[in-house]
């Protein structure tokens, strides 16, 4: 809800007019395709009535207790520091000298505008390529193929990675291709496609 407020109240804006997450302009095109103006609307519906979804079905095992959302901030903050200082130390490795990935391009303008793009990332992004992209990959091979659910996992996310790093480069405001921004966000998806699966 709050990338979309951002969106509203105080639009990322470039050359090319208004800003918005790839990811967000993909998932929101396709339901405007397929149902017209309202589409956009119906999407979010879906959204919000997922995560409603979700909420209530974890709710029917008693109270949600605030030391539970402590530990998963914990674990989320955990999991933040060893997936970056890891993804970045072995790109450091890989590809040699690491230089600095804002020259590549990154995230420019304020910090509002880094925010609101970050924010749509963090929703969009996961969204499209883990939750629908690796997952179909990974139940297709297993249906397709009939291999085991960890050979279609290691298949889903290494294919979801390179799509995920892929993603980044293409469109009018997509970065040029840097290799170490490649290696980097490719990294990153297998540890997020990784643990989305696990």
């Amino acid at each position: 809800m709050a990338y979309e407020l951002l969106e509203v109240v105080a639009p990322v804006r470039a050359s090319g007019g208004v800003v918005r997450n790839g990811a967000d302009v993909l998932l929101t095109g396709l339901f405007s395709w397929m149902l017209g103006p309202r589409g956009p609307l119906v999407f979010m519906a879906l959204v919000i009535g997922g995560a409603v979804w979700l909420i209530v079905r974890d709710r029917r095992g008693g109270p949600v207790r605030f030391s539970m959302l402590v530990a998963m901030l914990g674990e989320s903050v955990v999991l933040a520091l060893t997936f970056g200082l890891v993804v970045g130390a072995v790109t450091a490795q890989l590809v040699r000298p690491l230089r600095t990935l804002a020259a590549g391009g990154g995230l420019q303008g304020d910090a509002l505008a880094r925010l609101t793009l970050s924010l749509g990332a963090g929703l969009y992004e996961e969204l499209l390529f883990r939750v629908v992209i690796v997952a179909l990959l990974a139940n297709g091979f297993r249906l397709a193929f009939g291999v085991s659910r960890v050979a279609a996992g290691v298949a889903a996310t290494v294919i979801g990675a390179l799509l995920f790093s892929a993603f980044h480069y293409i469109g009018p405001f997509g970065e040029p291709l840097r290799l170490e921004s490649f290696v980097f966000r490719a990294l990153a998806g297998l540890a997020f496609s990784g643990l989305y699966l696990l």
